[in-house]
């Protein structure tokens, strides 16, 4: 019978990803509410528990605390950083608690097979944050394939394109940028999405093999331009540097200002010259020149994969764009689609062997607004019919179903480190 009543849910780690995800609360209190928040940082927490109205004694610094008790809440979203979602997932899991785990849900393949099996074994509901199967965009090309609008699939070609300010702020500057303390390489930190969405136009067909290249190419030191400076505040070529800290967070402040200034999170109002002050520093890596960091992830990146029923996908990373956008070329052996997410818009192209003619054409636009091309309020909607027992959407992004995509990342950087091609196992 489907559960009546809001979703009562426990914040995990409130950042970013967490407040957008809450916000589906404050939208719709009859379908959600937040009732507790767990994190380490007191200014986090008390920020929270004032956007979603939540009493004082059920605020908390850690998963830990929250598993000890007894079980008092529906579901946890789990917002915490990379590495340490399979470690505050298993006690909570083990608690009662089913879950929304923000991606990646694991950094390796043991991970991954740990959080897989628990969550089986006490038969709990865990859905992973790919939102972008919630967009209109990926979301109809779906349900178009699922349609047979096609044919059989042959071949999906993927690409990720990230801007320059990006890629600076968060994979070269930015807590991302090195895989000894994140514990992720950026294929898996940025385009694990994209790997998502490969596997699941295939509807289940797993991979087969996988290889992969990339490395470090632009943001090295002996790349570093003659005259740089260690600090951008003060370097003498900053005038005539793209990458410059002035021109990425102070002529635009707001930007990526969720991470460049959390360490200002205690002042209510951050003014310029406290951002200019705090850039100043040099144990603030956002002020600091872009080619003389210790970021060791790569900053482009290639896969091929051979699909079990001999298919084929591949899939590009690219850093440096002028924006940020994601395209897909999907061939069937009836039709095609491409498109890019960004623009909202892909085109259908059938064969069409009628004398005079070669292929018909059709437009479809699916613009929409909101985070992740609209996908972000999508999913934890369908997250609430999830949990209430409800049927979920064709972009349900169960843990069973987000297996594939995450062991291609895994797959392929193995791959890309050994030199070898690596079986799907």
């Amino acid at each position: 019978m489907p559960k009546r009543g809001p979703v009562k849910c426990i914040i995990v780690g409130a950042g970013h990803r967490s407040l957008w995800y809450g916000e589906y609360a404050n939208m719709c209190p009859e379908e959600m509410r937040i009732v507790a928040v767990a994190d380490p940082n007191p200014v986090r927490r008390e920020f929270f528990a004032k956007r979603f109205h939540v009493p004082e004694d059920r605020l908390y610094s850690t998963a830990q605390e929250v598993a000890a008790l007894p079980k008092f809440a529906d579901a946890v979203i789990n917002g915490t950083m990379d590495h340490q979602h399979v470690e505050t997932a298993l006690p909570l899991l083990r608690a009662g608690y089913d879950m929304l785990i923000e991606k990646p849900f694991a950094v390796n393949k043991e991970e991954l097979v740990e959080l897989y099996d628990t969550a089986r074994s006490l038969n709990r509901k865990v859905m992973i944050c790919h939102v972008l199967r919630y967009s209109p965009f990926y979301r109809e090309i779906r349900r178009r394939i699922i349609r047979g609008d096609l044919g059989d699939i042959t071949s999906i070609e993927a690409a990720e394109y990230v801007s320059y300010h990006h890629m600076a702020t968060c994979y070269v500057r930015g807590k991302w940028r090195d895989s000894n303390k994140c514990h992720t390489g950026m294929l898996l930190a940025k385009s694990c999405h994209d790997m998502d969405l490969i596997t699941w136009m295939k509807s289940g067909i797993k991979p087969a093999r996988v290889s992969s290249f990339g490395s470090i190419y632009q943001f090295r030191r002996e790349r570093c331009p003659e005259g740089a400076g260690d600090m951008c505040m003060t370097c003498p070529i900053e005038e005539k540097c793209d990458y410059s800290a002035k021109k990425m967070y102070i002529d635009h402040p707001d930007r990526w200002r969720f991470y460049v200034w959390d360490s200002l999170e205690h002042i209510e109002n951050p003014t310029i010259e406290d951002k200019i002050a705090e850039l100043m520093k040099p144990e603030n890596p956002y002020g600091r020149c872009v080619w003389k960091l210790d970021n060791n992830v790569v900053d482009h990146q290639v896969v091929a994969i051979e699909f079990e029923d001999g298919t084929t996908g591949s899939f590009s990373l690219v850093s440096g764009s002028g924006r940020d956008e994601r395209t897909i070329h999907i061939t069937g052996t009836k039709a095609e689609i491409y498109g890019s997410m960004e623009s909202g818009r892909f085109t259908i192209r059938s064969i069409d062997p009628r004398k005079g003619h070669e292929c018909a054409v059709k437009e479809i636009d699916t613009k929409a607004s909101g985070g992740h091309g609209g996908g972000d309020i999508r999913l934890v909607e369908d997250f609430v019919r999830y949990m209430r027992g409800l049927k979920p959407s064709i972009s349900c992004t169960s843990l069973e179903d987000s297996v594939a995509g995450h062991m291609t990342v895994f797959l392929a950087e193995e791959s890309r480190l050994t030199g070898k091609t690596v079986e799907y196992i």
